[in-house]
């Protein structure tokens, strides 16, 4: 898919890490063992490009809260080095889909067959729909 795109740089000092315990199934191990990892990243204080930053504001994402931090929490490995690296991937991920621009539209004109069958579409419809008049008996 081309397109363009804003380029920015993500500076993992800016991403706070944080180990919690991890839910659902797994024995004795998950309940005294902290390997999930909560990612926060401030938007508005990160240096992302301003034209990004209300790209990412505007986004109907459950992940960003209110006050405009990222919270991603990710259980899907057993290591912390693992499950840290799984929720920077989807932050990065996160940041890519805001960072692509939708293309530029140019306008354009109908054919002139299409505008033809168009209008032979419209014919035939309105044909179908005489057809469902009420029916008037031989007297």
């Amino acid at each position: 898919m081309s397109g363009r795109t804003i380029a920015y740089t993500l500076r993992e000092d800016e991403v706070d890490f944080e180990a919690i315990r991890a839910q659902g199934a797994g024995g004795q191990n998950v309940n005294k063992v902290s390997n999930a990892a909560q990612l926060r990243f401030d938007i508005r204080a990160s240096s992302l490009p301003e034209a990004l930053k209300a790209r990412l504001l505007a986004l109907r994402d459950r992940r960003i809260g209110a006050d405009g931090v990222v919270t991603i929490k990710a259980q899907r490995y057993r290591s912390l080095e693992m499950n840290r690296a799984d929720a920077l991937d989807r932050l990065r991920a996160l940041i890519d889909a805001a960072a692509r621009l939708p293309r530029e539209r140019r306008a354009t004109r109908p054919t002139r067959a299409s505008q033809r069958e168009r209008v032979e579409r419209k014919v035939q419809r309105g044909r179908i729909k005489a057809l469902r008049g009420r029916v008037r008996g031989e007297s």
